[in-house]
């Protein structure tokens, strides 16, 4: 069995017992979270839901919390002496998928 959730603006296709990374979610190590489900499909029938599914679930638990690399981003503007470096990291969330129910 498997699903298609959706989760910081981008959907993944999971099945039970993936690890992934996503965008940060609210929550501490260890909490299960309930995410939203746009298809889920057994192998014989495929229920897509509009835009969810209506009574399908998938759990996840978080297991960790990060920052990605950093990406330097710097502007310059020649014979201006104008000159900005600036950094950013993204924050992620590593979560595994619990259970997937349709």
């Amino acid at each position: 069995m498997f699903a298609v959730i959706q989760t910081g603006g981008k959907q993944y296709n999971v099945t039970e017992n993936d690890t992934l990374k996503v965008e940060k979610l609210a929550g501490a190590v260890g909490d299960k979270v309930k995410l939203d489900v746009l298809l889920v499909s057994d192998g014989n029938k495929t229920v897509a839901g509009t835009p969810t599914v209506k009574g399908a679930e998938v759990v996840a638990e978080i297991l960790a919390h990060g920052k990605g690399d950093k990406v330097v981003v710097y502007k310059y503007k020649p014979k201006k002496n104008e000159r900005k470096k600036q950094g950013h990291r993204q924050p992620w969330t590593e979560i595994k998928i619990v259970s997937v129910k349709m």
